[in-house]
């Protein structure tokens, strides 16, 4: 949420540079912004949509917050932004995420997010998506020299040259729907098309084993090889930390009911022991 401080046609008198990173203000044309936190709703849609688009393939980097000081008296912080996020402390300078995402509530400046939207565009940005949560779920979409597009739950939004995959408007407000985005992307980094992929790389493995030890078993065998692959990959993905008494609890698993739900809590989970309880780190 952004609330205009100042709003003059002459320049403003602050800089980038006079700023530093927990600073609660943007800048538009020396003109300071002040930055308001976020309510539940807000930040929960942040967190989504920053998994979502973080996890596709193609994306190198990507942030939430993220300062951008696009020009000497310019600096501004998508709620997401995708690409030419540096892995480095202090404002990313001279350059502008080639995707923005703004989360929009209630109390929205919309004055204040319509120069946003110019700044950015301006600087570089190829699209921004406004991301409605009051009223109707739908999503604007805003692109340089372009008449700004609806796009609403049903639909897909498409980023050609950022994103590989399209995102399903409904999962940038929907939790779960978002978890089963995240999940595909999160494969296909290694390799894997989907789920189904694994599941069936799985049941072909169970099938050669079940030649020696029954069909049926080698096929619950191979289930269980699939889930645990799964869950694996997600948590190397994610860069979760778990102690061997964990990496020793999904080998050992035999419950396929299991491993679904801790497959289901890495792919949203925040932190190890939201997985597998305060002993995620334990041996």
């Amino acid at each position: 949420m952004a609330r205009k401080l100042a709003g003059f046609n002459l320049p403003g008198p602050f800089r980038a540079d006079q700023l530093k990173p927990g600073d609660p203000y943007e800048l538009s044309g020396g003109h300071p912004i002040e930055c308001l936190p976020v309510g539940g709703r807000g930040s929960r849609a942040n967190l989504i949509g920053a998994t979502i688009l973080d996890s596709d393939p193609d994306v190198e980097s990507a942030g939430v917050d993220t300062g951008f000081a696009l020009t000497p008296d310019t600096l501004r912080a998508p709620d997401v932004a995708v690409g030419n996020v540096t892995d480095a402390p202090g404002w990313v300078k001279g350059t502008a995420p080639p995707l923005a995402v703004e989360y929009a509530d209630t109390g929205q400046d919309e004055a204040e997010l319509m120069a946003k939207i110019a700044d950015l565009l301006a600087a570089g940005t190829r699209l921004v998506w406004v991301v409605r949560l009051v009223g109707p779920h739908r999503v604007e979409i805003h692109a340089p020299e372009s008449a700004m597009r609806l796009a609403y739950p049903g639909e897909m939004l498409a980023a050609p040259g950022i994103l590989r995959n399209p995102v399903p408007v409904a999962a940038l407000f929907d939790r779960d729907a978002a978890h089963e985005v995240t999940l595909r992307n999160l494969l296909q980094r290694k390799g894997y098309r989907d789920l189904e992929q694994v599941r069936e790389d799985g049941k072909i493995e169970g099938k050669l084993e079940g030649k020696a030890e029954g069909k049926a078993e080698g096929r619950n065998e191979g289930e269980l090889a699939a889930l645990r692959d799964a869950l694996i990959l997600i948590l190397d993905q994610r860069a979760f930390s778990i102690g061997p008494g964990q990496h020793a609890a999904i080998r050992d698993c035999v419950d396929p009911e299991q491993l679904r739900q801790w497959l289901r809590l890495a792919i949203g989970a925040t932190a190890e022991s939201e997985i597998f309880g305060a002993s995620a780190n334990g041996a």
